[in-house]
């Protein structure tokens, strides 16, 4: 940059009509777009704090780019105090409230420079502030607070289905219980392999609890992989789960309890109940009733909902935090929950959600050592838009002893065959779709 005077850069700066933009005046004082601008806002601060320096526009603010008066011809007036500044500033306002205030009306009728106000409140936003004219800081953040909790208060209607959980237990008086759990089924994402082999289970084990351990819903229409909303099938999906997975279950074992932990994906579909959006009004005519129970067929098929979450969570972190809430614990031996730092909670479990097997031992000062156990999907794994070759298919059956609490954990593995209790399951022809390919969908 040149050596230049910060009068003669005021006046090359001040010229809007000859050097409209940052670049011209760089330019013609040859320096840089960035020094150029770090030298007008270091001599507008100087000015501020009362120093003798050219005058510098505001090249942001569009009343200095075309009608500013030189604030040479204001005045500067040290006597004048805060107070008698704010008052004056006020009488112009209720002169006429209608017109908006800036700092070239305040020069035009006072007379005064920016010298005179801004060595007390620094801009003019804060001068108006400070004049009652608009809001403080402190009253945008408690209006803000207000604001952000009205926001989330419809998807609080949705907060009732808590009392879902206990509707449909079925107790049993034997001292070994058997629980069936599986996760991550994802609607019609679901291998029917899988799906074979897990309604045969229960068929043939007759378990006391079948726990579904969240996202048995996938409903891509609300997630973060982007689907052509003229491919929107939502109710298909749903009607889908229903026929295909909770409905041949609950026949293979009409007298087991069904439990459902509320994971991620259905969390997300009952805020999009909350907000009615366009994928949702679909839903709401074709299934009769926006209720959670209709939608997720609890009634229908007589399943436990368990959801602790509170469903006006602010941001993507809380929501995190309020699906972690949701988990059952049975007979004060095993835990289930739908994310994997529930293992250490002291009790022997499994989680879902990350699709793929893991068994961890875990220990207790009260318990000993525990297994902790991470389950495999029922989502198919040749999936597109996800690393789905690396997941593992699979299930687990649990026999819990209730007087001692002890659990063993029996890991169901889905490939191209499968074992339950020595029996011998293989993947028919028209299941085959390709549990080792990826890149289709």
């Amino acid at each position: 940059m040149r050596l230049l005077s910060d009068q003669d850069f005021a006046e090359i700066w001040n010229d809007c009509q000859k050097y409209p933009n940052v670049k011209d005046v760089s330019e013609q004082i040859g320096g840089s777009k960035s020094g150029t601008k770090k030298r007008a806002h270091r001599l507008r601060r100087q000015r501020e704090k009362g120093e003798s320096v050219p005058l510098v526009i505001d090249r942001s603010d569009p009343h200095s780019l075309h009608s500013l008066l030189p604030e040479t011809q204001n005045k500067f007036v040290l006597e004048m105090s805060a107070d008698e500044l704010t008052d004056a500033l006020r009488s112009i306002y209720l002169r006429n409230p209608d017109t908006n205030i800036t700092r070239l009306r305040f020069r035009k009728e006072t007379g005064l420079s920016d010298a005179t106000w801004n060595r007390y409140f620094g801009t003019f936003q804060e001068f108006k502030r400070q004049a009652g004219i608009e809001m403080t800081r402190q009253q945008h953040q408690v209006e803000r607070q207000l604001a952000k909790h009205v926001s989330v208060d419809h998807y609080r209607t949705f907060n009732e289905r808590s009392e879902l959980g206990n509707r449909y237990l079925k107790p049993s008086g034997t001292k070994i219980k058997t629980i069936i759990g599986c996760s991550d089924l994802h609607d019609i994402e679901c291998d029917p392999f899988y799906l074979r082999v897990l309604i045969e289970t229960c068929r043939m084990v007759q378990p006391d609890v079948v726990n579904f351990g969240g996202d048995i819903f996938d409903l891509a229409e609300f997630g973060k992989y982007g689907v052509d909303p003229r491919e929107w099938d939502v109710v298909g999906r749903i009607k889908w789960v229903h026929e295909h997975i909770f409905k041949p279950i609950r026949e293979a074992c009409p007298d087991a309890q069904m439990d459902f932990i509320e994971g991620n994906h259905e969390f997300r579909l009952l805020r999009h109940m909350a907000d009615a959006t366009p994928a949702l009004r679909a839903v709401l005519s074709d299934l009769l009733g926006l209720t959670v129970s209709k939608l997720l067929g609890l009634d229908q098929f007589e399943i436990n909902y368990i959801a602790k979450a509170d469903l006006g969570a602010y941001n993507k972190s809380d929501q995190t935090k309020e699906v972690g809430k949701s988990y059952k614990v049975y007979w004060d031996a095993l835990l289930i929950h739908h994310h994997p730092h529930a293992r250490q909670w002291g009790l022997p479990g499994w989680n879902g959600h990350h699709h793929t097997w893991q068994v961890q031992h875990m220990k207790s000062a009260t318990r000993g050592g525990y297994s902790w156990m991470q389950l495999a999907a029922g989502h198919r794994p040749d999936a597109s838009y996800c690393e789905g070759e690396f997941w593992n298919m699979g299930f687990t059956v649990a026999h819990v002893n209730v007087e001692t609490k002890s659990a063993n954990l029996e890991p169901i593995n889905i490939t191209d065959m499968a074992i339950v209790g020595g029996l011998y399951f293989y993947r028919e022809p028209k299941e085959m779709t390709s549990i080792y390919a990826s890149g289709s969908s």
